[in-house]
């Protein structure tokens, strides 16, 4: 099958395609700019932009299915980067797309903790997206991802950073708060066997991990694949760092939003087995998937 990709170039999407790629599908990926594909080995690319219907006349014609994957973490509005042209208005686009141009199969990733009555901007737009494609008379599976990690990932790459060059490793309030963080290869899987997956059509499901985790395991885990015999860490109370994210936020260098704060707070675990067991996936172990990446 060819298989239109939107979102290639990111974390998810590279696997995404090395596993389309391995499974015998053909790709044709929507990149920003001629050169934004590092490695283009069996990938036919087509510039455009999902934010901006017009680009994507006729790039689907002759595909099978579509994947999106296109989504932020963080906005950054000055440079038109905002959760609701890249969540809502991209899903939008894309759904329009692939109905006039006869693509009918649409596997979209949403994020987990997406709901009617999401606090954060970040789960809101997500939500409206997922509207858009309930309604869209596609033949639609939505993927809810829980913190995703591998190789080159943002979130655990970042505190193995802490954890390296700091004696004592900052953490919001108690460190309780749960993760059920989900390989990037096992996400990538559930994408790849839905196209084979009839019975996926229509269904929800929520990638996790086998385990939770609280916030302070999870830099002990860290710890404990970098060779450390103990994480040290310095717990701020909520009272105090509210505020200061909320002042600090606007600049691009600081490391959180009151959004992301608020998503950290709320924890971010689910029940995989539905996603398991439909696509019958081994699920990767979070200490020893880090350890399989994480350096010293």
């Amino acid at each position: 099958m060819k298989v239109f990709l939107t979102g290639g170039t990111g974390f998810v999407g590279r696997e995404v395609t090395r596993q389309l790629l391995a499974s015998g599908h053909q790709v044709r990926a929507l990149v920003r700019s001629a050169g934004s594909l590092q490695d283009t080995s069996g990938i036919e690319t087509v510039v455009g932009d999902t934010t901006k219907p017009e680009s994507l006349q006729g790039a689907l014609d002759g595909c099978g299915a579509v994947i999106h994957l296109v989504g932020i973490i963080r906005e950054f509005p000055a440079k038109q980067i905002t959760f609701e042209r890249l969540h809502t208005a991209s899903a939008q686009n894309m759904l329009r797309a692939a109905t006039e141009q006869g693509v009918q199969r649409f596997l979209h990733m949403s994020a987990n903790g997406t709901r009617p009555d999401a606090v954060t901007d970040y789960h809101k737009t997500k939500w409206a997206a997922e509207e858009a494609v309930r309604q869209s008379g596609l033949d639609c599976t939505i993927f809810r991802p829980s913190l995703i990690f591998g190789p080159q990932d943002q979130f655990i790459n970042m505190l193995a950073q802490l954890v390296r060059r700091l004696p004592l490793v900052p953490v919001m309030g108690d460190g309780q708060y749960r993760m059920q963080p989900v390989a990037v290869a096992d996400v990538a899987a559930g994408f790849v066997k839905a196209l084979e997956t009839p019975e996926s059509v229509g269904q929800i499901y929520h990638c996790g991990g086998p385990a939770a985790y609280s916030y302070d395991e999870i830099l002990d885990l860290i710890g404990q694949a970098l060779g450390k015999d103990r994480v040290c860490k310095l717990h701020h109370p909520l009272f105090l760092m509210k505020p200061v994210v909320a002042v600090m936020q606007s600049i691009p260098q600081f490391p959180m939003t009151s959004d992301q704060l608020q998503m950290l707070l709320e924890g971010n675990v689910c029940d995989p087995e539905p996603w398991r067991i439909t696509f019958g996936l081994e699920l990767t172990e979070l200490a020893a998937g880090i350890r399989s990446y994480l350096q010293p």
